[in-house]
């Protein structure tokens, strides 16, 4: 007789179990994981699942990891692909599982996956070979994870490893972190400016590139607007549109129908997402910066002056480099979670006469964001980039932001 257990794990539910099914968030050290590793009893994941699936059935893969970026790029690629080919399917870490859909799916669809080093450590068994498998670029994030930098790199590279010399792999040439991975795919890039092509990178297989705020396609002299045909702000997103299309050239889409995809494209939320705008202040939510890299990228897209919430669950990243740019971009900063007390010491350690960002340190989000709201002035941007996840306050970024927008819309107008 099946049974269901919910709510906690006994030691008589896995001596039989003939398959675990694995939340990515689950870390290495699990002991019921271990325990099913001793025992020799096959582990996978939702995705696992799911992967064995499309191969099975003939659907093409297109999967996107990196530190950041790749959950916009893989958006922005599907909603390319849908506008060439009619239909395509996005999952993976990007939210509900696509498993349900199956059944809807045909032999020769596409399928955008975007991938988690968690996700891409439990199937390395499979030897999951994507037809396109893209990273945007590669720094330290997870640590708390993946203990160190070198498992969480070997565990992005999974989506590298296993890949056949007739599938795709496109790497970011400027991106020293991520730019030499070994594949046995062939190798395509894409490059924005600032960002130098080292020597050992074929110059010829740069896709992508940009120019200025522009993008230029490999064999056309002309340049390409692309961030105008969509809603999407930052130099950032430069990258993630460079990623898309050089995955979209390879597959020999044209540049009339990348823009006609493009200007369909709707931004994810929780993703510098725009709120409101609420008696002359302007509220963004970017939820899903969780990496410091991230929450930079978000500072440096904005020209008005931020009072920024930063800070949340302490993963090791460095956040040096996070307060140093507070400094630079920042009216005033509330300070949040585990992490805020060393935000503190950093921001006290780089601030120089010259400064004038200010700094405070909330109990908790709501007090945090009233902090926020007291110190805004008319034409500011009010600006969630935590910069860091969201365990401790909440159960994850999308909480997280919808607690954010919700207090922006109760806002007088």
């Amino acid at each position: 007789m099946e049974e269901i257990r919910l709510g906690g794990h006994q030691e008589a539910d896995f001596k039989q179990a003939e398959l675990l099914v694995v939340n990515p968030a689950v870390p290495p050290e699990n002991k019921w994981l271990q325990y099913a590793q001793r025992r020799n009893i096959p582990v996978t994941t939702e995705l696992g699942l799911l992967w064995n699936e499309l191969i099975t059935r003939g659907i093409k893969i297109a999967a996107v990891t990196g530190s950041n970026g790749k959950s916009t790029t893989a958006a922005l690629l599907h909603s390319i692909l849908q506008e060439e080919f009619g239909r395509a399917w996005l999952g993976g870490n990007l939210g509900g599982s696509l498993l349900p859909d199956l059944d809807q799916m045909a032999e020769g669809d596409w399928v955008v996956l975007e991938v988690s080093s968690f996700q891409l450590h439990l199937i390395e068994a499979l030897k999951p070979a994507a037809d396109i498998a893209i990273v945007t670029n590669f720094s330290p994030n997870h640590l708390d994870w993946h203990t160190n930098l070198d498992h969480y790199r070997r565990s992005k590279q999974v989506l590298l490893r296993y890949q056949r010399p007739d599938q795709i792999a496109i790497l970011n040439a400027g991106d020293a972190g991520s730019n030499d991975w070994p594949t046995q795919g062939k190798l395509s890039y894409f490059l924005i400016e600032p960002g130098d092509i080292p020597v050992e990178i074929d110059s010829s297989k740069v896709l992508v590139r940009s120019v200025t705020s522009e993008l230029q396609i490999s064999g056309d002299d002309k340049t390409y607007p692309v961030q105008e045909w969509t809603p999407l702000r930052g130099r950032h997103h430069l990258a993630n549109l460079a990623a898309a299309i050089s995955a979209a050239h390879v597959l020999g889409i044209s540049m009339q129908r990348v823009e006609a995809g493009l200007r369909k494209f709707k931004p994810l939320q929780h993703r510098l997402e725009f709120i409101t705008r609420k008696q002359n202040r302007e509220f963004y939510n970017d939820s899903l910066a969780t990496t410091p890299e991230s929450a930079i990228a978000a500072l440096q897209a904005f020209e008005q002056p931020i009072v920024l919430l930063a800070g949340g669950y302490d993963k090791g990243s460095d956040l040096s480099l996070f307060a140093r740019e507070m400094l630079e971009s920042c009216r005033h900063v509330v300070l949040m979670g585990q992490t805020a007390e060393t935000l503190a010491l950093h921001l006290q350690s780089y601030k120089s006469v010259e400064d004038q960002t200010t700094w405070e340190i909330a109990s908790n989000f709501r007090q945090a964001f009233s902090a926020a709201w007291s110190h805004a002035e008319p034409g500011d941007v009010i600006l969630l980039s935590p910069g860091c996840a969201s365990y401790g306050w909440f159960n994850n970024f999308r909480e997280r932001g919808e607690a954010f927008a919700s207090l922006c819309n109760d806002l007088p107008d």
